[in-house]
């Protein structure tokens, strides 16, 4: 108190507040970005639409090259299910986690009124506003933090997964590999005319629809999934191995077989016996899996 009395002493505290001030404005905002290693809410505007997701942001983000992973949540899910459920950025702290948010969009086979979120199903629907949003989040984070554009991944359930199968055939070329689970392939179904309740869609479509390019990829499948039918991934795990130029499979890990490609992209097939849903130990192997893959 007797050094503030003086000229010099006030001076020298009004410094040290300063300094103290931005310090803890950084550190704030550092939390602010990582929030305790939890995603925070950002929003964009698409076409007048708010859209908004979880994104964790890793505090090297900015300095060094950082992988990203691009999670979709089902039919009526939600992105803060998704996160939780996932918590690919507790899996992979070093990469940016995004789980975005999907609108009421009308299913094929649940919910026809379109009274839950999901996400569009194919080039064109609900005038590409989900791909749309996609390109905007993927903008954001490349003029804000220093992406790593050779791991770039993406996966999805269900709904999620549909939706992942047709970032690969609309936006392939940005990703380093893939994961859909509980899903099938636009590109399946206009091949094979499957599952019924899609043969109108994919007659209308098989002339727009862009093929796949190979890419290496890992589909979960239940073989007693009441919802998405076996036989109809079956479909796509088939065309899978064909476009990849696959050789026979071997063991990858307990459940999974891996068959090895002659192009670089590997095909990893975890098959399970729960239904419509994801086992618990398939996360940390999607994760496992997209770090073995870099795009070239």
């Amino acid at each position: 108190f007797q050094v503030m009395n003086t000229k010099a002493g006030l001076k020298f505290f009004a410094i040290f507040l300063a300094i103290s001030c931005i310090f803890f404005l950084d550190l704030f905002s550092e939390n602010t970005v990582n929030k305790g290693n939890n995603p925070v809410r950002m929003e964009w505007n698409i076409d007048g639409v708010k859209r908004e997701a979880l994104v964790y942001i890793p505090t090297l983000a900015k300095t060094s090259p950082t992988p990203v992973i691009f999670a979709f949540h089902g039919h009526g899910g939600t992105m803060k299910l998704a996160a939780s459920g996932n918590a690919f950025h507790k899996l992979w702290p070093e990469a940016i986690s995004v789980y975005m948010q999907g609108l009421n969009t009308p299913g094929r086979l649940v919910d026809p009124e379109g009274k839950k979120s999901g996400w569009q199903a194919f080039a064109g629907d609900q005038n590409d506003r989900d791909l749309k949003f996609f390109d905007a989040v993927l903008n954001t984070l490349k003029t804000n933090y220093n992406i790593d554009e050779k791991r770039i991944y993406c996966t999805g359930h269900s709904n999620g997964g549909g939706f992942t199968y047709l970032l690969w055939e609309e936006r392939g070329d940005l990703f380093a590999a893939f994961a859909p689970s509980a899903a099938v392939s636009l590109t399946a179904v206009i091949l094979n005319k499957i599952p019924p309740k899609f043969a109108e869609l994919a007659e209308r479509l098989s002339k727009k629809a862009k093929q796949l390019t190979p890419k290496p990829v890992m589909h979960i499948a239940g073989e007693n999934d009441q919802l998405v039918k076996f036989e109809w991934q079956k479909q796509t795990i088939d065309m899978l191995l064909k476009l990849n130029n696959c050789s026979e499979g071997k063991p990858w890990n307990e459940h999974c077989t891996i068959y090895p490609s002659k192009t670089g992209t590997p095909v990893v097939i975890y098959l399970h016996q729960k239904g419509h849903s994801l086992p618990s130990d398939a996360r940390e192997l999607i994760v496992k899996f997209f770090k073995e893959q870099v795009k070239p």
